[in-house]
């Protein structure tokens, strides 16, 4: 690559790149995501799923909104949540990919 077009990041880029991966750290958050590649889910509904509390579950969903790697909507009182980034969740899905590879 040339030096001529070579364009640095800039500090938010690399804070919100550097935060996806800090997401994708989390093997609870990886579950996660991982649940909701299929379909939306409720707090509850991942708890159970994933055999955690419904609080660790809050916790960890309200990071990843934060990001807007997941979405939520209402429905009474029950709140859904689904993904919400294609790129992220073609990276983790690659990433399943790659270390399940033999």
């Amino acid at each position: 690559m040339s030096e001529n077009h070579y364009q640095p990041l800039d500090e938010e880029t690399l804070f919100l790149v550097s935060q996806t991966f800090k997401a994708l750290s989390d093997p609870t958050r990886i579950r996660i995501l991982h649940l909701l590649f299929e379909c939306e889910l409720s707090v509850s509904m991942i708890a159970e799923a994933l055999h955690l509390n419904q609080s660790n579950v809050s916790h960890q969903l309200r990071f990843l909104k934060n990001l807007r790697l997941v979405k939520y909507r209402r429905e009474g009182k029950t709140v859904f949540y689904s993904q919400d980034d294609e790129h992220v969740m073609r990276i983790l899905q690659q990433s399943i990919d790659h270390a399940t590879h033999h």
